[in-house]
Formats: structure tokens, sequence, C-alpha cells
């Protein structure tokens, strides 16, 4: 039988290998995921005590090529809210056991224990690429007044004199030795490129697999695997403020740089400076990336039935509490954005304040250059035993494919993704000055396969240069479109403005009728392209028509204002 102290010296001897194969990878110079050895290095943790968390693990493992033995499972307790000591004795202290136990955390564990009641060690480091929580993890950990004690640590501040945050903020810190938990740690991977190994090698990255439904996780996966195959595809919106002052400005300083550095990759950008979210009547068809800020829960174009992102989709929300639940499709912000199809989100469990959560611009930036989704959470994320929470794959990399390859693998991609490939690449013509091969390059694609947002540019650009003629034929096929997703009502709309700037008034109406018909529509709304409508068709000669989408907006107004 193996001695105590023969198998410390095992131990010992494969953690040095590890290591060893790890500095090898470092040096190699290879894009992060294609290092061989990073998947088999992500620790899954699950819950035995719920069945879809264990099969959310097996799942995720079996995509990304995770070996089976490196899936955690421990009994836990299945809400999203637990105490301190729940969170110590079921899911700290047995993980850290275990971890220690198989040699991803190195170092020599003591007979003492810290006041939250978890074993103290003098860690020597880790060789976790990332620790994966799935959906079931205990999201967050309730404030214990019987543990604030000592000093807030570097922002010794009343409001940050708290033990209250996110399991996935403290289990960063499994292998970074005693800390104060009554407030918040440095991140030192923060703002950090190319952080020193010995850096890394304490702090855990911590991302999770998490959603209102277990088809929602899934969903998530698969959206990322589908991104890195054949590339983020859509459009970007961005929601700002307008804030120029105040203590709030931050927040808009950053909108506006995502902007800006969208628009450098030549996505289409829709930027809204006025106050308050987008409107539920914004433009958001084909959505592959969304950050705004700050309202208390999703709404706005969100809320339109079967609402969906692009697979693979990045999508932030800032705002406290924003992850105070990842269970509800409703409630907060990152349950809805996970329920709607996106593949990466970060949000606060607590009151994080503005400066120390998820810095948005910064993780757009790592992911622009190529980081994947858990390298660039972490430089983006200021402090650690904290409120946030990194939602998504932290092996995915959004930017794996660049615009080259996506026009060059035009062939291989759904009509609907090859339209907005060549969207941006008309873009890409656009910011270069080449407005004539640009409309040349659009002519063409809408010619072989019309789609109605490539088609709505070209009236754009048509309307704008005078050719009246040329737009309303680019979009006469607008009026045929009797069903349209909830996510290109808008889109649809617009092309009936369109038309009708254009001289096309009849196909216009058409094109409204089409668009009052559709299911679902939010009674604010569709008074509002009722009234549109109404208009249109008394410019057109169409008197039943006005005269039936008058009477039935002051019927829904009428309704409206009765429940209120």
């Amino acid at each position: 039988m193996e001695t105590g102290l023969a198998k410390r010296c095992r131990i010992c001897i494969v953690n040095r290998v590890r290591r060893l194969g790890f500095i090898l990878l470092l040096c190699c110079g290879l894009p992060p995921c294609a290092r061989a050895g990073l998947a088999e290095r992500v620790i899954i943790l699950a819950n035995a005590d719920d069945r879809d968390s264990v099969r959310i693990a097996r799942y995720y493992a079996e995509k990304r090529g995770v070996p089976e033995a490196n899936i955690v499972t421990l009994p836990m307790p299945t809400v999203e809210t637990i105490s301190w000591r729940d969170f110590v004795l079921t899911i700290w202290q047995p993980l850290q056991d275990e971890l220690m136990r198989r040699g991803w955390i190195e170092g020599a564990a003591f007979a003492l224990f810290d006041d939250a009641g978890r074993r103290k060690i003098a860690p020597a480091g880790h060789t976790i690429s990332y620790l994966v929580l799935c959906r079931g993890v205990p999201l967050r950990i309730s404030h214990d007044p019987a543990l604030l004690s000592g000093s807030g640590g570097q922002y010794d501040r009343g409001e940050f004199r708290t033990n209250q945050g996110s399991v996935d903020a403290e289990l960063s810190l499994l292998a970074y030795g005693p800390y104060n938990i009554n407030g918040m740690v440095p991140n030192p991977l923060f703002r950090s490129k190319e952080p020193p190994q010995l850096v890394e090698q304490r702090i855990v990255k911590v991302a999770r697999l998490d959603g209102p439904q277990y088809n929602d996780v899934i969903t998530l996966i698969n959206g990322g695997l589908e991104a890195e195959a054949n590339g983020l595809i859509g459009r970007a919106y961005v929601d700002a403020r307008g804030l120029t002052q105040g203590p709030y400005q931050q927040g808009d300083q950053w909108m506006k740089l995502l902007a800006d550095r969208l628009k450098g990759l030549h996505y289409p950008v829709e930027l809204d400076n006025a106050a308050g979210t987008f409107s539920v009547g914004a433009r958001f068809d084909q959505p592959a990336l969304y950050f705004g800020w700050y309202a208390g829960k999703a709404n706005g174009p969100f809320v339109l039935p079967s609402f969906r992102f692009a697979p693979g989709a990045i999508a932030v929300h800032i705002h406290s509490y924003s992850a105070a639940t990842l269970r509800s499709a409703t409630e907060g912000w990152c349950g809805p954005l996970v329920a709607r199809g996106a593949a990466v989100t970060t949000g606060a469990v607590f009151e994080p304040y503005l400066q120390f959560m998820h810095y948005p611009h910064l993780l757009f930036d790592a992911m622009a250059d190529g980081k994947n989704v858990g390298d660039a959470a972490y430089y983006a994320l200021p402090c650690l035993s904290w409120e946030n929470v990194l939602i998504g794959d932290p092996l995915y990399r959004p930017f794996l494919r660049g615009l080259d390859e996506q026009w060059a693998r035009r062939e291989k991609l759904s009509e609907r993704q090859r339209s907005y490939v060549a969207l941006r690449e008309m873009q890409r013509l656009i910011d270069a000055g080449q407005e004539d091969a640009a409309l040349a390059l659009g002519r063409k694609e809408q010619s072989a396969r019309p789609s109605l947002p490539m088609g709505v540019q070209l009236a754009e650009v048509l309307t704008e240069r005078e050719d009246m003629a040329g737009a309303r034929q680019t979009l006469g096929f607008a009026q045929y479109l009797q069903r349209t997703a909830s996510n290109d009502w808008a889109l649809l709309q617009h092309a009936a403005e369109l038309l009708a700037v254009s001289g096309g008034r009849v196909p216009a109406v058409r094109t409204y009728a089409n668009l009052i018909s559709q299911a679902g529509i939010p009674d604010d709304l569709k008074i509002d392209w009722l009234k549109r409508g109404e208009r249109l068709a008394i410019a057109a000669g169409d008197m039943k028509r006005a005269i039936a989408w008058g009477q039935e907006a002051n019927s829904l107004a009428v309704a409206a204002a009765a429940k209120k």
C-alpha cells in the first residue's frame, strides 16, 4: 500500500510535470484555444443533487473535449442564494480539498481554519485553465454579520464592507491564500495583457454555464461553437444615455468607446444616445453584439415575442443586481439575455457599484484581440471576492474568424448569415471610401439572394443618391412579406417608410398591412404603426384602409387607457 509520504511525492512529481507542460504551452505562441491541453485543464463543477447540472457538465465536456475525469460533482443546496456556512461546507472546502487531492492546486494544507470555517492552506499555484460552474451550482452568498470583522481592505468604506457576493468571485481565490472576505480583493489580472505566470497561478478563472432553463444553457454552448465555426455574424447595438457630466458619466464613456471600436471592425452599429433604453420599436435585427445600461430589467425590443440573438452573441447590460437570479426569463438582465440566445453576458448578484463591474469596452477589446471569453472577462474585471459573474463558455473565441475569412467562406453560410456578412463587407468598403464598389457589391448580392436587410441598406444608399426609382425597385418585394420574425419588424417598418419616401406609396401601405397583421405586437407599438399606416393610406388614396386603421388605433388607445 502506498504510504502518505510516497503519495505526496507522487502527486508532487505529477504536478511538476503538468506545470512544465503548462509553461511550454505558454511559450509556444499559439492562440489560447489552439494550445493543446487548454480544454484538458478545464475543471467542471456540477451539483450532484441537480440532474440538469450534471447533464450540462457532461454535454459541455463532450462538446469541448474536456476529459470526463475533470467533472467534479458535489452535493449542494439547489437554491441560488446560500449562507456562508453552506458555501464553505458544500462548495468551497470539498472542492478545494478535491482539487488539491488531484493535484490541480498545489500547496500545503493545515489543520487550522479561518473565521469562515475554511481550511488554511499555503498555496503554491494551480494548473487549472478555467473552472466552469454548471446551472444548479448556487449563485450567490448572503451577508453574514457574524463574519464582519476587521477592515475592508484596500477599499475600506462602509458600502464596501460586506461579505455578500457571488459564489464565482469567491472561487476565483481557491488558490490565492488568506484574504479578507469583508470587502473586495483587487484582481491582479485586470488590464494585464500578458500577466506573469506566477500571477496567473494565483487566480482561478471562473465562468458559469447557467440560465433560466436547461435548453437555454445548451443553446448558449452551441451558439458559441457555431460562431467559432462561422464567425460572429450580425449587427451591433450600443445603448448610451446621453450623459456628459455627473457620477455616471463613466458608463456613457464606456458605451461610446464601444461604438467607436465596433465601427472600427466594420460592424453596422446602432448607437442610441437618448435617455432611457432602446424603444420597443427600435431596429434590432440579427443582434450579434449588444452593450447597454441602465434599466432594472430587460425591456424594449427584448420583450417582443420570439426575440432572438444571433448565434454566439455577446450581450451585456450594466445594472446593479443584473444577475440576482439566473432562473428567470423576465427578471434582471442576465437571465433574460441568455433566455433569448445570448452566448456571453456578465452581471452582478448584488450592488457592485459601477467602477467595480466588468468594464465592457475592455471585455470587447480583449475578445477582439483574439482572447477567449474566460481570459477577456478577467482582463476586464477590477476586483474579486465581490458581486460579479461571467456567464458563458470560457473557451469560446468570438473573433476566431475575422471578416476576411467570413467573406471568403460566404458560400458555406445560410442566406441570412451571408446577407449580414455582405453588409459588413459593404461597410468596410464604405469606410475605405469605396462607396461605388460597396453599392455594386450590394446590388449583386441582392440580385442573387434578395433579403430584407440588404434591400433596406441599398434603398437607404439609393435614396441618399436621389435614385428613387432604384430604391422602390430594390424594396418592391417587401409588400409580399406576410410573416416576419419579431426581430425584423422594425426593419420591415423602415422598409415601408423608405418605399413611401421614394414614391412607392401603394407598396408602402401594403407593407404596413403585413406588418400590422403580425401576432403579438405590443399595444403601444401597434398603435404607433396603425397611425403611421393611416397617414400613408390617406396619401395613397386608400381611404377604406385608412378609416379601418384609424378606428383600430383609437380602440386600442381607449383600452390601454382603461387598463392604466
